[in-house]
């Protein structure tokens, strides 16, 4: 068992972040201990890491909590896959997808707008140059 801040340490997340999850109600509360503080257990802290892995694809809260109401974690798979597991896997990938496809947008926007600046700044630089050039 785990106290906040070692499994914290472990998620890559903050204390303020886990209770606030727990709050949300995106993760379950976790066991307590004497005193009444939080233990989190080893799968507890699996699913930490995994939601600080969605955290980093930029998935949000709402997606974060669609992907855990799918199903379990396929960390360590039993093969063969049960008719649910499949199922799981399907409304993951779905989910993943239309977040892959929202960030290639993203990504055509955002390298438009570099094309942009670039320009822009080849511009100034150039015009600096001819400054100085009739000089």
């Amino acid at each position: 068992m785990y106290s906040i801040g070692q499994a914290a340490e472990l998620s890559g997340f903050s204390i303020d972040t886990l209770r606030y999850y727990e709050k949300i109600g995106l993760t379950k509360p976790p066991g307590r201990g004497p005193g009444g503080v939080r233990l989190y257990s080893e799968d507890d802290v699996r699913l930490l890491s995994s939601l600080h892995c969605l955290k980093r694809t930029g998935l949000s809260l709402e997606e974060m909590k669609a992907f855990l109401q799918e199903g379990r974690c396929f960390a360590n798979p039993a093969f063969p896959l049960s008719d649910e597991d499949r199922e799981t896997i399907a409304g993951r990938t779905q989910i993943l997808s239309e977040h892959l496809a929202r960030m290639e947008e993203q990504y055509l926007a955002l390298a438009g707008i570099i094309g942009q600046t670039k320009e822009k700044l080849d511009f100034y630089h150039r015009l600096l140059e001819k400054e100085a050039a009739a000089r």
